[in-house]
């Protein structure tokens, strides 16, 4: 009885299926053009391949922060009479930001890449130590610990190796040394993603890479200019493969186009910074949540600190229960009281924390006030807040080109990236939106802006300062408000200095859901006649 049942069934699943073949209704329909009439993805009309849009993840370690308008600048007294954090409302698009600062396992884990990469000897004349120029140039600065009238050497020793510290905020990186580490970052990223989708193949890739590749390392710019010759994984070649050539044949070179491979990681500007430091998302008045108490007071009346709380400013947490009345933050209460008396520590941290203590603000990121500060991507300036544009307020940019000079075959410098320079001012003289390649000092010193910076004779700024945001462990609660700002000479570092990443966002500023959309769509209505 069960045996005539089953076969009358698959008689019945292949009758069903038969009919479906014949009249094939789920046959998807190639996407035409509305430009030209073209086909896209159709091997008889060229197979112009066009992917549809896809839910933009965010990257391993990122958090999404959706883009608005907000004041940035102080949001107290500048009793530091620094006069240069000016509110001014600015807007601020979508992106990812790392929910912590970079941790000493990460960094470490960095290190040991460069290490089997770039063995000692692999750049001709340049190893020291037995390690390699390479590696020798990204090791952090452990000695950042050491004072003339203070017994710190226990943490130059241990403080960026020993596994107790393993979660906990690297210090001692210079901002030049943060920004390697977000490019190598971007580069391990994106070839495990192509690895897992088969477009490198994941055995050659790992034995080429960790066995003294030395220039020849991956890299993601490298690869999208053929400048890096990849060994395609085994099924990238099969028909399963979903992009095709113009033949109709699998393509085993990915595109950008293609939106398989990530953005760079790189450090957010400061905008950025302190847009998501202040965790805007908890004012929005659709989130019907209890802690939702604050309503529009996080913009109008420009909360102090980084974290949500109960309405009053303050650095401890307030509402009832076991933990009313615990730090909210990392910092120095005092001179003398980096953590609190013995039997009843008040924020249990002397010195930085890990990456995840301390309550988090309204958009998951951890310790935007306190623990140590952060670089961002900004070259310091003073007034930067009233010459820059109010949108996406940034100081920094230098406009670079590929040096194609060097040749086919030879774009890449001696860490395998791509070769760039800055371009020419003669070419840019009929643009109308910039007339300098070199944007860093923009309004400094000309007729315009009447003023100058002689580094080391009247001033400490140079185009070498970057801003440095956050207060630190070692900081007065003065500087965890996420507007205050100092900054450092870029190839400098300190004991309270560290760095999170950040990333753009690609498509709809609303969100990364497959839903999201840019504008307002309008239901189209039919006019009664």
């Amino acid at each position: 009885m069960q045996f005539t049942k089953t076969v009358r069934n698959l008689v019945l699943l292949t009758t069903l299926t038969g009919a479906v073949i014949s009249c094939n209704p789920f046959k998807k329909k190639p996407q035409t053009s509305s430009a030209t009439g073209w086909n896209y993805n159709d091997k008889t009309m060229g197979n112009f391949n066009v992917p549809k849009p896809k839910d933009i993840k965010a990257a391993p370690g990122l958090v999404f922060v959706q883009g608005g308008t907000f004041t940035m600048g102080a949001a107290q007294e500048d009793v530091m009479g620094d006069w240069n954090n000016i509110q001014r409302r600015i807007t601020v698009n979508s992106f990812f930001i790392d929910k912590t600062e970079v941790t000493n396992l990460h960094y470490r884990e960095y290190l040991y890449w460069l290490s089997n990469v770039f063995p000692e000897g692999t750049t001709p004349g340049q190893s020291k130590f037995g390690m390699d120029t390479v590696v020798l140039e990204a090791l952090p600065d452990t000695l950042v610990w050491r004072s003339e009238l203070a017994y710190n050497e226990p943490m130059v020793e241990y403080y960026f190796r020993h596994p107790s510290y393993n979660n906990f905020p690297v210090v001692g990186v210079s901002w030049k040394q943060a920004t390697d580490y977000c490019i190598w970052r971007t580069d391990r990223v994106n070839e495990l993603t192509l690895m897992k989708s088969s477009y490198l193949d994941p055995k050659n890739q790992i034995k080429k890479g960790l066995n003294g590749a030395g220039q020849d390392n991956f890299n993601t710019r490298a690869y999208l200019l053929g400048e890096y010759q990849a060994t395609p994984g085994r099924d990238a070649a099969k028909k399963s493969n979903p992009l095709k050539d113009a033949q109709g044949r699998p393509r085993t070179k990915v595109s950008f186009e293609d939106g398989i491979l990530f953005g760079d990681y790189r450090l957010p500007t400061e905008a950025e910074w302190e847009y998501a430091a202040y965790g805007y998302i908890a004012a929005n008045p659709q989130r019907k949540s209890k802690s939702n108490k604050r309503g529009e007071e996080l913009i109008s009346n420009k909360q102090i600190y980084a974290w949500k709380n109960n309405g009053y400013d303050n650095v401890r947490y307030t509402q009832k229960g076991s933990y009313q009345g615990s730090m909210l933050a990392n910092f120095k209460r005092g001179a003398g009281d980096n953590m609190g008396v013995a039997g009843g520590l008040n924020d249990n941290a002397a010195i930085p924390a890990e990456v995840v203590t301390f309550t988090p603000n309204g958009y998951g990121l951890y310790n935007m006030s306190g623990n140590v500060s952060e670089w961002v991507a900004d070259v310091y300036r003073p007034m930067t807040a009233v010459d820059g544009d109010d949108y996406n307020i940034f100081r920094g940019n230098e406009f670079k080109q590929i040096d194609f000079s060097r040749g086919a075959g030879n774009l890449r410098d001696d860490k395998g990236r791509i070769i760039y320079k800055t371009e020419s001012d003669s070419t840019l003289v009929n643009r109308r939106n910039y007339q300098k390649g070199y944007a860093v000092n923009h309004l400094d010193g000309d007729s315009a802006s009447n003023a100058g910076y002689s580094y080391g004779i009247t001033s400490l700024i140079s185009d070498k300062s970057r801003v440095v945001k956050g207060a630190s462990w070692n900081d007065r609660a003065y500087w965890l408000s996420p507007g205050a700002r100092r900054f450092l000479e870029e190839d400098q570092s300190t004991n309270t200095i560290g760095f999170r990443c950040a990333m753009n966002h690609y498509g709809s500023s609303e969100g990364t859901s497959k839903k999201a959309k840019t504008g307002i769509f309008m239901p189209t209505k039919k006019n009664k006649r």
